[in-house]
């Protein structure tokens, strides 16, 4: 099976809307089978006018989700668990109408959400999490999407940084419509081994991004990239490869990821020699 290589709208854009719709086009231009759209705000999202853009330009689309303080399920807050919820909800309607198998991200709790706190109240927010969650993957199962919970690095949450951490809060889940996206710029610094990790991630791994260990182009990186994808084979690893950078000139994103100079002399050159390097080790014989 030939592998699928996506590239995330995050690389370009921020929000994804009508007014950039022709990135659809650019992407399946530079070779890629998917398009990943991150969802910010769901009322900028025409579903109608950009499966229409899919089919015309033959790629598929691929969403992951935006957690923002106000979209956290393991807030004290009631209501803002709640407003978590519905947002999730609103991105797996966007993942079903588009044919996307999931939506991914750090659902679990706001991105940046970071404190010393008490173990007692930690474990309530995984409670909270893990219960909302659930909540999330019933009613995503009822229209054939999953979610893929990316844990990220120590810096952007307090709660799941961990290939083992993530395992375990998706076994507490218990529900075959839930699993991992596993990012390598997130796991370069938290896992001691990131092919290690990824055999452990075996049976839960839904999505994976493939990202250089500064956020730059894939390849031009200190990451083993040929044990990583010998180790996904292993596993028996059949979804996307999917390239997730950002943009230093909108600022926003840029602060929010410390994102303080460019990568790249573009952010066509982070795709596209991105996924020339990842098609050159993907799937092939290790030499020697």
């Amino acid at each position: 099976m030939r592998p699928r290589f996506g590239a995330s709208t995050f690389i370009w854009v921020s929000p994804f809307s009508n007014a950039t719709l022709s990135l659809i086009d650019s992407v399946a231009a530079m070779g890629f089978d998917l398009i990943e759209l991150c969802i910010e705000d769901p009322a900028t999202i025409d579903r109608v006018a950009i499966r229409a853009r899919l089919e015309a330009a033959g790629i598929g689309a691929l969403v992951c989700g935006a957690f923002g303080p106000d979209r956290d399920v393991s807030s004290d807050d009631p209501a803002i668990r709640e407003s978590g919820l519905r947002y999730i909800a609103q991105c797996v309607e966007i993942a079903a109408e588009l044919g996307a198998p999931f939506v991914g991200g750090p659902m679990y709790s706001a991105t940046g959400k970071t404190a010393l706190v008490s173990q007692d109240k930690r474990s309530q927010q995984l409670e909270w999490a893990a219960e909302n969650l659930a909540r999330a993957a019933d009613a995503a199962a009822t229209r054939g999407v999953g979610l893929a919970i990316e844990p990220l690095n120590r810096f952007e949450t307090d709660l799941i940084n961990t290939v083992d951490q993530a395992v375990a809060f998706v076994r507490r889940i218990g529900q075959d419509n839930v699993g991992l996206l596993l990012d390598t710029f997130h796991m370069n610094i938290e896992e001691r081994s990131i092919p290690d990790a990824l055999r452990r991630a075996k049976g839960h791994l839904f999505h994976f991004h493939a990202c250089a260990n500064d956020r730059g182009v894939p390849g031009r990186d200190h990451l083993p990239w040929t044990e990583i994808d010998a180790a996904l084979a292993q596993i028996g690893y059949r979804g996307p490869w999917v390239i997730e950078a950002f943009n230093p000139a909108i600022k926003e994103i840029a602060r929010a990821v410390s994102l303080w100079r460019p990568l790249a002399s573009s952010q066509d050159e982070i795709a596209a020699d991105g996924l020339n390097f990842l098609r050159s080790i993907v799937g092939k014989p290790a030499a020697g």
